[in-house]
């Protein structure tokens, strides 16, 4: 039955290799499970639903990727989003955090649609390849930054804005031991390298005294605080519209190049290089993003860990199935991941901001009119706390240096289309 429906002959695999692959691909992005309840937690939402929520929509998620379009891609709460949700949209410019879940339904809502209509590639393909590679590097100092001051390596100054923090507090050399300790084992290809090192972390931090052990399993929480507890009728105002569009863009990029990237790695691109099922594909994602918003947590997006499955042998849906079952199954360790102190899961966010940087090699540093824009969008999402205000001056920046410089021909409409919207929001509604 299995060959049958994943094609396992066709693709040149077996269940056990689809098997192993799972295990594979959810031991190297578990870590979201520890990672995504602190950060949501900051925002208000209460830690044990923001946990059930998390493995509820990663498993879902992947369950609808593996089945609908039978390929081994893997989902869950993304990384730099779910900061985005709790720094900029709540903490900084003071929305509750059931008004940034609507924003998230608004803006899978529009993801959706897109997904089934045929413009999607068109308008992913007219964002400037600068700017995509610009928006992912600010995202990662947007991230790199919250590490920093969470792991308090760098705190406020009311005279320079930031500096340096007491680096000899044992919290915080706990917290860049666990980071030094992700790197090295990453570097040494081992697999779940940032779940090991959160987990040796905090074992370090409990007989050191530091933190505490609450347990291991235990029934899954209630997730009736963040069921259905969105705010779409407050998400509905122009003062939101940088903020979903911010959610959608994000997403948008992050799902095309997570879905090629792991296609292409998989060998399961076409003859000419193009994506097949890529509309149940798409349609997997967008609708996991608004399953996400009504569970409780920031948008759900494709992993590019999926890609260690990859390596591992998966080739089909299945691989998937069986990283949805574990995620399922990780709802019974809330005690274990309670007792996870943030000064072991912030590290992850600096390594993920490292990994974030690494493509910037690849904007045109030969063109003024394509690292300026791209610089500007990688200085103000950290420095402004958002990386809604980064992509829109940095978009704005691209559109009128390419207005102003007689290379018109070189830029498209969805940019001018979205440097108006931005100009028109900062114009009549201010920065927030």
């Amino acid at each position: 039955m299995l060959n049958s429906y994943f094609k396992l002959s066709e693709h040149n695999t077996t269940v056990r290799t689809e098997i192993i692959a799972g295990f594979t691909t959810f031991m190297t992005m578990a870590y979201i499970i520890f990672v995504n309840p602190d950060i949501l937690s900051q925002a208000g939402i209460d830690r044990d639903a923001a946990f059930v929520a998390t493995c509820l929509a990663a498993a879902l998620a992947t369950f609808a990727m593996g089945v609908v379009a039978n390929y081994p891609i893997a989902l869950a709460p993304g990384m730099g989003v779910n900061a985005f949700f709790t720094y900029t949209v709540v903490i900084g410019e003071g929305h509750s955090w059931q008004v940034a879940l609507g924003a998230v339904f608004l803006a899978g809502l529009i993801f959706f649609a897109l997904s089934v209509l045929p413009i999607r590639e068109w308008i992913i393909n007219a964002i400037p390849r600068s700017q995509k590679i610009a928006i992912a590097a600010g995202i990662g100092l947007f991230l790199g930054i919250i590490a920093l001051q969470n792991m308090q390596i760098v705190v406020d100054h009311p005279a320079t804005l930031v500096t340096l923090g007491n680096i000899g507090q044992p919290t915080v050399l706990l917290s860049i031991f666990c980071f030094l300790l992700i790197v090295t084992l990453e570097t040494r290809k081992i697999t779940g390298a940032i779940i090991i090192s959160i987990l040796a972390t905090t074992a370090l931090g409990v007989m050191l005294g530091i933190s505490s052990f609450g347990g291991v399993m235990s029934m899954p929480p209630d997730l009736a605080p963040t069921f259905a507890q969105l705010d779409i009728k407050g998400a509905f105002n122009l003062g939101m519209t940088s903020i979903i569009l911010a959610f959608l863009f994000v997403h948008m990029f992050d799902t095309a190049g997570t879905l090629v990237t792991v296609a292409s790695s998989a060998g399961l691109l076409d003859k000419n290089g193009k994506f097949p099922r890529l509309d149940k594909a798409l349609l997997a994602d967008s609708s996991s993003m608004l399953v996400g918003s009504v569970i409780g947590t920031s948008p759900v997006t494709s992993y590019i860990e999926s890609t260690a499955g990859v390596k591992a042998g998966g080739r089909t849906g299945l691989t998937a199935v069986v990283v949805a079952i574990l995620f399922m199954a990780s709802l019974f360790f809330a005690p274990l991941v309670g007792s996870i102190p943030s000064y072991a899961t912030f590290p992850v966010l600096l390594f993920v901001a490292s990994l974030m940087l690494k493509n910037i090699i690849d904007i045109d540093w030969n063109d003024m009119t394509e690292y300026v824009p791209a610089v500007i969008t990688m200085l103000v999402m950290p420095l402004s706390y958002s990386i809604a205000d980064g992509i829109g001056f940095g978009v704005i920046t691209y559109a009128l240096l390419k207005l102003l410089s007689g290379k018109a021909n070189k830029t498209t409409i969805p940019v001018i289309i979205m440097a108006s919207i931005f100009l028109s929001k900062y114009a009549f509604l201010g920065v927030h």
